[in-house]
């Protein structure tokens, strides 16, 4: 499939949010949540004020018809208001969606290469994530991308980490 990897602007706001819900796991057979979960604090904190922060990098992945289908993000946060795949301060967490009928095709897997390219040439040492133990493609995916588990959590999702 021929797409193309881009940065976000600030016009791709939106579309960073609509993948910010998508990235949210559901196992099949479960009802979706409501898009109000994206105002939850544990979860607009991942998007809230977008382009703000330091360290905030966003690319997406586009049709060769300019249409997004995927997009991977990036932004640090302090200890005391810790992300879901929190390790340290100095690791950005990482999120990512790809649209339904575009998975299993690559996308992610290039996602992930571009943005830990970046991300090592912005300085840092590691990325990490939270991904739910039930989402075996994703655990694969980020696993033959590099990602190692270096935790599980309560609910049973575990935090990775990749050392750039």
């Amino acid at each position: 499939m021929d797409f193309l990897v881009k940065p976000c602007k600030k016009q791709d706001t939106p579309f960073l949010w609509e993948m910010l819900y998508q990235s949210i796991y559901v196992a099949d057979g479960d009802q979706p949540l409501s898009k109000d979960v994206l105002k939850h604090p544990s979860i607009e904190k991942y998007l809230k004020n977008w382009g703000e922060e330091k360290g905030d990098y966003a690319l997406m992945a586009v049709r060769t018809d300019g249409t997004p289908i995927g997009a991977i993000w990036i932004r640090k946060f302090k200890k005391d208001d810790a992300g879901y795949g929190f390790v340290d301060e100095e690791t950005p967490e990482l999120g990512m969606a790809i649209c339904l009928p575009y998975r299993g095709k690559g996308i992610g897997r290039k996602l992930l290469s571009k943005m830990s390219s970046h991300a090592r040439s912005f300085g840092y040492q590691a990325l990490s994530l939270s991904v739910s133990a039930d989402n075996f493609p994703a655990i694969l995916l980020y696993e033959t991308s590099g990602f190692k588990k270096v935790s599980e959590d309560d609910g049973g999702s575990w935090i990775m980490q990749k050392v750039l």
